[in-house]
């Protein structure tokens, strides 16, 4: 028995069932990619044998728990390997067609599907000349409204918070962005927002007040299966970004301000998904991608208050804010800062 999923604008085929994702027969994406998993296979074997070399290297988090990770390439660039210091690995062809992975115990099919879900589709969605921001979306009146910013800005939280106060919520973590009809698509990712126990007490009172991501991680997470929250599960064309700034203690957040189309430009450069990673060539692109981005739709820095109490005062302002730029009208109720 095989599942296919659709996540990020790929249509994924996997031997077994993998957490946080929904079977979808009819899934057909044009970018098609096979998941293997367990015992390697023979085109796995063959890619370890040929002439290696180490592309990138990423040190260990304390702060998320995350391991290291380190990305080798077989062949010219031809497979590449992502290897995590926990025992988890993968292995895929050039554009991400055919991708194998494993790991080893304590760790769980749970643990291996954080990394499938992040990482290793980011690295795929990169492979396949698509630009994924570091961010997360939700849907505003059929456009996406997007939450960009540093690590711990408060993008899932955020998403997770308009999700509870009845918005659906399109993605978290990576916004897989596709360029049709002339204009950018933010793809739906998969239905749940990854959340830390602080995170998760801010929003519902209580850190274990959602399930546990994992058994061996502290990470939680608020299910997007219409109970609480729900998920949109078709692409939406970007309709505002929302770059979110340190948090303020002062009486004026949160407010929104409006970004000159210069920094609104270089603050998306850094913050898309795995910006590490790509080549000169590909950096060009990629940047003349997000320039065109910021012709077209608005991009507004946010500043939350660092008072979690004042959570509805920020969906509040998001939603008057996103109201105002998506309908044309001025929203009396938010000035916007300057």
């Amino acid at each position: 028995m095989s599942y296919r999923y659709r996540l990020y604008g790929l249509s994924l085929e996997a031997e077994e069932s993998l957490p946080g994702l929904e079977d979808n027969s009819a899934a057909r994406e044009e970018s098609f990619v096979r998941l293997q998993l367990g015992a390697e296979p023979d085109w796995v074997r063959h890619a370890r044998s040929l002439a290696s070399r180490r592309v990138h290297q990423l040190e260990a988090k304390a702060e998320s728990d995350d391991p290291a990770l380190v990305i080798t390439s077989y062949g010219e660039d031809r497979f590449f390997g992502l290897a995590y210091t926990d025992g988890t690995q993968f292995l895929t062809d050039a554009d991400g067609g055919r991708l194998w992975g494993a790991w080893a115990e304590p760790w769980t099919k749970e643990d291996f599907a954080t990394y499938l879900l992040g990482p290793v589709l980011g690295f795929v969605l990169r492979r396949r000349g698509v630009t994924p921001l570091h961010a997360s979306a939700v849907c505003v009146a059929g456009k996406a409204v997007v939450f960009c910013g540093d690590a711990q800005a408060g993008k899932s939280t955020t998403a997770a918070a308009l999700g509870l106060r009845g918005v659906l919520v399109l993605c978290e973590d990576i916004a897989a962005l596709r360029l049709a009809d002339n204009r950018y698509w933010v793809e739906p990712g998969y239905p749940r927002v990854c959340l830390w126990p602080d995170s998760v007490e801010k929003l519902l009172g209580r850190g274990d007040a959602l399930p546990l991501l994992t058994p061996n991680w502290e990470k939680r997470y608020l299910p997007l299966d219409g109970v609480l929250a729900g998920f949109q599960r078709e692409r939406c064309p970007v309709g505002a970004v929302y770059m979110l700034a340190e948090r303020a203690a002062e009486g004026r957040a949160p407010r929104v301000e409006k970004m000159t189309p210069k920094e609104a430009l270089l603050e998306l450069v850094q913050n898309t998904y795995m910006n590490w990673l790509p080549d000169r060539e590909q950096r060009a692109r990629e940047f003349e991608a997000l320039a065109k981005l910021v012709a077209q739709v608005p991009v507004r820095r946010m500043v939350a208050h660092c008072d979690a109490r004042r959570m509805d005062d920020l969906c509040r302002v998001i939603l008057a804010d996103a109201a105002s730029l998506l309908t044309g009208r001025i929203a009396a109720s938010e000035p916007v800062q300057r």
